[in-house]
């Protein structure tokens, strides 16, 4: 069986170098290939002005509108502020066992909770999240190990308290999927 192969779809302007890094953390969690390319989209159509937010639900389903015929698994990567209609906001979300999930730069980063800058930090933080979101695409629900990354993470502290890595529950069960 070939392994999975995820391709990073970015919506904004990310460093080369740091989709890389993002690249490499996906690639060594799931032992799979990992491609990154660039994508255009006016998101003017996404955005709610009364929430002053975009529309999570309707990225994704535009990222799972897109034809990426080499890969298994696609991740659409944000800079905007993401929300769903039943929550404030959100990092991420992703279709359970499907194809397609998003993620968003835009509530990881210090100066959003008036704190110095930490691109390192942000860095991790990014890979977090979307090792999380492509742990939902392949069939991973919440776990409740507090240091698994697939543990839900409400605010900006809960991913800043987990690993990059999956538990070994969590590893274990992927593996039967």
């Amino acid at each position: 069986m070939n392994p999975p192969t995820i391709t990073l779809v970015s919506f904004g302007r990310f460093d080369k170098g740091f989709l890389e890094k993002i690249s490499e953390a996906v690639a060594v969690e799931y032992n799979c290939l990992v491609s990154s390319k660039d994508a255009r989209a006016d998101l003017t159509g996404f955005f709610d002005p009364i929430r002053r937010q975009y529309n999570g639900d309707k990225l994704l389903r535009e990222v799972d509108t897109m034809d990426i015929p080499e890969s298994t698994k696609t991740i659409g990567l944000f800079s905007v502020d993401l929300f769903i209609p039943i929550l404030t906001y959100i990092f991420g979300q992703a279709q359970l066992g499907g194809r397609t999930g998003i993620a968003s730069l835009y509530r990881l980063s210090n100066e959003r909770y008036g704190m110095i800058n930490d691109d390192a930090l942000l860095t991790e933080r990014f890979k977090k999240e979307i090792i999380h979101e492509i742990g939902h695409l392949f069939g991973l629900i919440h776990c409740h190990t507090p240091t698994c990354v697939m543990r839900s993470s409400t605010y900006v502290e809960d991913i800043d308290q987990k690993e990059i890595h999956l538990c070994s529950k969590c590893r274990t069960e992927l593996g039967t999927i």
